[in-house]
């Protein structure tokens, strides 16, 4: 539905004169149909969560305070072994290298001082990561033997 364009200030003063009296007559209406009160308004909410007009018995049921336990479920212990993976490339004399982890497939960092001293690419490797300036870096490299 279009509006209508109203151009003349009468036109307008008797749209608005229209809108008082639709807003008497709703007023009017909502008066003439009873005084609600405050007791029409309530709901009561039975155990099951439905909605009443009227107040609902109760079954009475005794419940200890020390029967109500109110906790963070206890984790699992849960061995967290540590990443492994497989030196894809290493070079001696710059002193540095990369571990692919097995589980994931990225690629990590490693300086030669984290590692020991007889790593070789495609050594077999545990590690651990930590967060060096340029990203996560694996540290602590041991050889898994064969």
């Amino acid at each position: 539905m279009s509006k209508r364009v109203i151009v003349s200030k009468r036109d307008r003063e008797k749209v608005k004169q229209q809108k008082r009296e639709e807003k008497q007559k709703r007023k009017e209406e909502r008066q003439s149909n009873g005084v609600s009160s405050f007791e029409d308004m309530i709901a009561y909410v039975d155990e099951n969560g439905v909605l009443h007009s009227t107040p609902q018995e109760r079954s009475a049921v005794d419940i200890e305070a020390s029967d109500i336990a109110i906790s963070i479920p206890k984790k699992e212990e849960v061995e967290v072994l540590p990443p492994t993976g497989i030196v894809e490339f290493f070079n001696p004399s710059k002193g540095f290298g990369f571990v692919k982890d097995r589980n994931t497939g990225e690629k990590y960092f490693f300086h030669i001082s984290s590692a020991p001293e007889n790593i070789t690419e495609g050594n077999q490797v545990t590690f651990e990561i930590e967060r060096g300036p340029r990203g996560m870096n694996a540290v602590r490299l041991s050889i898994i033997s064969k």
